[in-house]
């Protein structure tokens, strides 16, 4: 059952320049770090890295994440969630090219590290937005703002696959896709929503003082927990293909440079159209059922890819898993950020933070089991988490006060 008011007959311009804004935002934040997936297989051939070297630098990001990602509810509360979006996307768009001239893996764990604490901050800042602008809407759009995403995940993925492909050098690359996303960024600044935090909310509790915040927070608890755990899940299934789909299609299936990057691209894109119909879906079965049946959909798909492993049947082992997860952030961070009593900027933050862990740990525990057994068998724990997901789809149901489902 939608728990949005009812919708305006038409949104007025404002709302609709600001809509037209955390779209610009989703696609800055989805093209980012994508342009640089393809490239991991050359870049850990250039600095001569091991599995365990190459998932301990791509583990710097969500490590800067998670050391400073608990910053953004605070930001948001001090400057707006639009002009911490803002901010960070021209951050992320300034280090791309500091990982494209990293010299060794001291120097690309920075850069990476740095563009964890820029997409956390982003992540929660844009999705603060976009649930402004979808109670001015009055009806669900969380999920097509999340398929922009993914559309800016796969148009970087396929550029990346493209300019390794071709031989073009990486720092040319990166250094240009900079360029683009800051003058993105700088767009969408004229047209988000002006005005305070709470300003679209109707709950009667949107602006706590300040010692009430942490009262709040704390009654909260237990919601926040398992709606981090469940995030923290998919995001371990919806990370696998960027850290290790090129990877493991190279080095064990000996496909080529181009076909690496073929599994990451085919799980953004069917991500993309998940989410295109996701709103839609949550509104017929709920947020559970849609939810649950994504997370078995992607433990099936990608556990029959590695039983059965090829090229073929690896791209469309991980394309089922982005179909699968594609609902689960918007889903989920709406969800946190409709806790009653608890800020949006904080309750996104939290379970954005919390979630973080999963990009933390995952990519060097497949390294360590890759090194001393195979990837293929590393790779089981994928969907292992995506189990452990839909046993958790349960948080997702509406709450009219806290802790109670609706």
């Amino acid at each position: 059952m939608s728990t949005h008011p009812q919708a305006p007959a038409r949104p007025d311009a404002v709302a609709r320049r600001a809509r037209a804004a955390v779209v610009v935002l989703f696609l800055v934040n989805g093209f980012t770090y994508t342009n640089v997936v393809p490239w991991l297989p050359a870049i850990k051939d250039d600095l001569g890295l091991s599995n365990v070297a190459l998932g301990t630098a791509i583990a710097a990001m969500p490590l800067g994440a998670l050391l400073t990602g608990m910053l953004a509810g605070p930001l948001i509360a001090r400057f707006g969630s639009g002009r911490v979006s803002v901010a960070t996307g021209l951050l992320g768009a300034l280090l791309l090219p500091l990982v494209a001239l990293a010299p060794n893996w001291g120097v690309l764990a920075v850069a990476l590290f740095g563009l964890g604490c820029a997409d956390a901050w982003m992540d929660s800042a844009m999705n603060s937005h976009g649930l402004r602008v979808q109670r001015r809407y009055g009806r669900s759009i969380i999920n097509t703002f999340h398929a922009v995403w993914s559309v800016g995940a796969v148009g970087g993925g396929l550029l990346g696959a493209s300019m390794a492909g071709l031989g073009v050098p990486l720092p040319a690359h990166l250094g240009g896709v900079a360029i683009l996303l800051a003058v993105l960024s700088l767009t969408a600044a004229r047209m988000l929503l002006p005005g305070p935090e709470h300003a679209e909310r109707s709950d009667g509790s949107h602006a706590p003082a300040p010692g009430e915040v942490l009262r709040l927070l704390r009654r909260a608890a237990g919601l926040l927990l398992a709606l981090s755990v469940l995030l923290m899940m998919s995001a371990a299934v919806e990370d696998a293909a960027a850290s290790w789909g090129a990877v493991y299609m190279r080095d064990e299936l000996m496909a080529t440079a181009f076909l690496a990057g073929l599994p990451f691209v085919a799980c953004q894109a069917l991500m993309t159209v998940g989410r295109l119909v996701g709103d839609r879906l949550t509104d017929r079965f709920g947020a559970v059922a849609v939810a649950r049946t994504g997370l078995l959909l992607s433990a099936a798909g990608l556990g029959a890819a590695l039983l059965f492993p090829s090229p073929w049947t690896t791209i469309a082992g991980f394309g089922l898993t982005g179909l699968g997860v594609a609902t689960l952030f918007p889903l989920t961070l709406t969800a946190a950020g409709e806790i009653p009593g608890v800020r949006s900027g904080d309750g996104v933050t939290i379970v954005a933070w919390l979630a973080r862990v999963g990009f933390l740990c995952f990519p060097p525990l497949v390294g360590l089991v890759a090194d001393s057994a195979s990837l293929r068998v590393g790779l089981v724990a994928i969907p292992l988490a995506a189990l452990i997901g839909a046993a958790l789809a349960g948080a997702l149901r509406p709450r009219t006060s806290t802790g109670a489902a609706a």
